[in-house]
């Protein structure tokens, strides 16, 4: 039976078959079964290479059966290296050495190991034609893979379920989504024209972009959120910087070059998680201790953080309008804050002492350059997006 279409041979047939392993998207699931015994900590390196090759069966499904169906089905892709009877006996043995290494998790570990495990299959094969249609699905599709991967190499090595992990999942879910998201803008035109409903299509590029965009910040949050909460080592927010640093030159380049750059920034930033995870460098160090200017600390923040929005204010030339606004905001403010401190709600203790019309005067402050930083960033926004 043959193969490769064109040429005949045992490496013709090889070389097909190694053409649907692509390194771009192969290697990041691999990656995120070892993240996943990394978080673990110590692990079964035995059981480790078990999951990844299910994990690596399931990825290689999934451009099997989408070659497949592009080519012979839709007549979306120009050529394919891979015959008709060459892709289904692909497809078939990528599902038995699924199965295999499926169930050897099943021996090895347990039961857990392969339920955990089976639904990376399912998303492979159903990628196409069924879930590539959907906004949804043809969205999360590829970053709910990489989620299980994570969650999946996890389980297989502790046979349980933690936050921790789940929260790096969960992260990684919603980050690669954003990623995806701009992935498929790519292809706007052309899916458009054969009524295929990417979040692009269905939204248009501005808002699908936008919504990208806030899908990945709002990932990185979640890796703050996880670090102060004591889920994630004290340096996993370094991964987070970096991948935004790249997110945000990303945000306004052309489709190809931004998917390019967040690609690799995603690699960046499963590396810097995995470094963070596994070498803990800032375990041992504490928070930096601004309270050395004692009872100037309090406004010593006020004094950094105005001068922040006083930059943004004027960079945006809104300083009169972000005025005007805080005027009117003040008395407001005013009110409700020295209602608070009147019946106890908080008390303030790094500050000079001193105080104004019934308040602390860093409390003024305060209802300066709040508002001011708010502004600073909407009025930022609003004119790099004008």
């Amino acid at each position: 039976m043959a193969i490769a279409r064109g040429e005949r041979g045992v490496r013709a047939d090889l070389e097909a078959l190694l053409s649907q392993v692509h390194p771009v998207f192969m290697l990041p699931p691999l990656a995120a079964s070892w993240f996943g015994a990394a978080v673990a900590g110590e692990f079964t390196i035995s059981v480790g290479v078990v999951h990844m090759g299910a994990i690596f069966f399931a990825v290689y499904t999934a451009h099997v059966k989408d070659g497949y169906v592009d080519f012979y089905g839709r007549g979306e892709d120009d050529d394919h290296p891979m015959t008709i009877r060459g892709c289904r006996a692909a497809l078939v043995g990528a599902t038995l050495a699924f199965a295999a290494c499926t169930l050897a998790l099943g021996v090895l570990v347990g039961a857990g190991a392969a339920l955990v495990t089976l639904p990376t299959w399912v998303i492979g094969f159903l990628h196409a034609p069924q879930f590539d249609t959907n906004p949804v699905t043809t969205t999360l599709g590829y970053p709910t893979g990489i989620a299980l991967a994570i969650l999946g190499g996890f389980y297989v090595q502790t046979t349980a379920v933690t936050a921790t992990i789940l929260g790096f999942s969960l992260v990684f879910l919603v980050v690669l989504a954003g990623v995806k998201i701009i992935d498929d803008e790519q292809d706007y035109d052309y899916d458009r024209s054969i009524e295929k409903r990417t979040v692009s299509v269905a939204l248009g590029p501005d808002r699908a972009r936008t919504l990208a965009v806030s899908l990945m910040f709002a990932g990185l949050v979640g890796v703050l959120w996880g670090t102060v909460d004591g889920l994630f080592p004290p340096s996993a927010p370094a991964g987070a910087l970096a991948f935004g640093s790249i997110a945000l030159v990303a945000r306004r380049a052309r489709p190809d070059i931004a998917t390019m750059l967040l690609i690799r920034g995603a690699y960046v930033f499963l590396a810097a998680l995995f470094v963070a995870v596994w070498f803990r460098p800032l375990s041992g160090a504490g928070l930096p201790d601004i309270t050395i200017f004692g009872r100037y600390t309090y406004l010593v923040t006020e004094i950094c953080f105005g001068a922040v929005a006083f930059g943004l204010l004027y960079r945006a030339g809104a300083l009169w309008r972000a005025a005007r606004t805080i005027a009117v905001l003040y008395p407001v403010a005013y009110l409700w804050d020295w209602y608070t401190l009147e019946v106890g709600v908080f008390a303030i203790t790094m500050r000079t002492g001193h105080n104004l019309f019934g308040i602390p005067i860093e409390e003024h402050l305060f209802m300066l350059v709040v508002p001011a930083l708010v502004l600073g960033i909407h009025e930022t926004l609003r004119a790099h997006h004008s």
